[in-house]
């Protein structure tokens, strides 16, 4: 899946963080036959933090947005246990990325790679501002 920026004014002076092709193994799915194990999901993260907020100055990790916040915010949603949607997952990590007090914008993506034969993928997308 290609990931494209969002150029927006009110975006331009921000710096793009990004996890970008993160494999998981989750339980997904509304039909029967998806109920009974894991699927494989692909999820991507663009975080937009204004670089007043995002530029460090003494060269510590504490001065930026940790590329783990993503990772672990997302391992979070998936103990929770099984979600029918893919919207639902999406939503919900685009609610917990904005919830950062740093992160001003956000674009999340889902997709199902195995679900077709025919196809390389399903899935959602979703851009939210604060």
């Amino acid at each position: 899946m290609t990931f494209q920026t969002i150029p927006t004014a009110a975006l331009a002076n921000c710096r793009r963080l990004f996890l970008k092709d993160f494999e998981i193994s989750m339980n997904i799915g509304v039909h029967e036959f998806e109920k009974k194990g894991e699927q494989h999901v692909i999820v991507n993260v663009d975080l937009y933090v204004p670089l007043e907020l995002n530029t460090p100055s003494q060269d510590d990790l504490r001065e930026v947005v940790d590329y783990d916040f993503m990772r672990q915010t997302i391992a979070d949603i998936i103990a929770g246990g099984h979600i029918h949607l893919q919207e639902t997952l999406c939503d919900e990590i685009v609610k917990r990325m904005l919830a950062h007090p740093q992160v001003q914008a956000t674009r999340v993506s889902t997709e199902k790679p195995d679900v077709y034969p025919d196809c390389q993928g399903v899935g959602v997308e979703v851009f939210r501002s604060k």
